[in-house]
């Protein structure tokens, strides 16, 4: 994965593509990564996990299933149950949700192949394969990100509505985005209100008092929980400190400079938090940050409007090394090596 789209972020930026032109590519390219999350078997640290969840859910009635535990992820184990398909149903169309999210979020930024490139070592790899439910929220959230410059925050909410069905945790973006608005802040601050209170009430308030007890009460961490606020932090110092070279529209601007001040925040927290998993949540949904920063640096820093050649190898040796050390020093590496493919694992 992170050879075909190092090529074609080179060859975008040799070429000079625009991104109508080199659509149909990237949306194969996104079939391809849909298909390396959803067909593989047995990987990932919380495998098992999410096998009980499938289990569990074929148990249910439909009308259970909408109620319990995060709901759409829940129905989509349901529906899977009862079609007769095993945990790759699931995961493949987790995958398509989440490839398409960021294809569409990828394709607004200049490099869209050099933006996957970045996401593949730790998006791609580590959390759409590890972890199926925040991968898809993240993937909606991506698109409902991309789709701001064209539409409301109002249909932002939208999205957030539809990735907290999948993982509650997804609210956690809405305020981010919300206090980006820079017309009709008035009646953006009422819906955020009502949203949150529907929110709330549809998919939280059931479960609210056991995410206190597992994130703030008790010390529970995740031992990932520095590296990706670290990761996060390198675009965010990157942003707030020459935010004049991005030529982003105000309520981009605005919108990145409150994911940077979040990614500073996440860090104070993590050291004053008896519990870093709350962190950590906060820090998968900052990720689309590290995206939009890292792959715009070669026209931040680039000569009479064009794109410095040496950022983007820049960039592909940064995230190349990221790849290199995660799947060869990582804790928990060998639940994602050897890879092992679902139709190849039947055979």
């Amino acid at each position: 994965m992170f050879s075909v789209f190092t090529a074609g972020a080179l060859e975008y930026r040799r070429r000079g593509t625009v991104g109508g032109q080199a659509a149909p590519l990237l949306l194969l390219g996104g079939l391809y990564i849909a298909v390396m999350v959803g067909f593989r078997w047995q990987v990932g640290g919380d495998w098992g996990a999410y096998e009980d969840i499938f289990t569990w859910s074929g148990t249910l009635k439909l009308s259970e299933a909408l109620t319990l535990g995060d709901p759409a992820y829940t129905v989509l184990n349901w529906i899977s149950n009862w079609l007769g398909f095993d945990i790759w149903f699931v995961n493949f169309v987790c995958g398509l949700i989440f490839a398409w999210g960021l294809v569409r979020f990828a394709r607004r930024q200049a490099n869209p192949w050099l933006a996957v490139v970045i996401s593949v070592p730790y998006l791609v790899i580590v959390v759409a394969m590890g972890y199926s439910r925040q991968g898809v929220a993240i993937g909606i959230i991506m698109a409902g990100l991309a789709s701001l410059e064209r539409s409301s925050i109002a249909r932002f909410a939208v999205y957030i509505f539809f990735a907290a069905a999948f993982h509650k945790s997804a609210i956690v973006v809405l305020p981010l985005v919300a206090l980006s608005a820079v017309r009709n802040r008035l009646v953006v601050a009422f819906l955020l209100a009502v949203l949150a209170v529907l929110l709330y009430y549809f998919f939280v308030q059931s479960t609210f008092d056991r995410m206190v007890t597992n994130y703030v009460t008790a010390e529970y961490n995740s031992q990932g929980a520095a590296i990706r606020v670290s990761m996060n932090l390198l675009p965010a110092v990157i942003f707030l400190i020459f935010q004049k070279r991005f030529d982003f529209p105000p309520q981009q601007m605005k919108l990145w400079r409150n994911f940077s001040i979040a990614t500073l925040v996440s860090l104070v927290f993590l050291f004053y938090l008896e519990s870093s998993t709350a962190v950590d949540r906060l820090a998968l949904y900052l990720i689309p940050l590290q995206l939009v920063v890292l792959s715009a640096l070669p026209e931040a820093f680039g000569y009479k409007g064009k794109p410095n050649g040496q950022y983007i190898a820049l960039v592909i040796a940064y995230s190349a090394a990221i790849q290199f050390v995660w799947l060869n020093y990582a804790a928990h590496a060998d639940d994602w090596i050897p890879f092992q493919f679902f139709p190849y694992d039947l055979l």
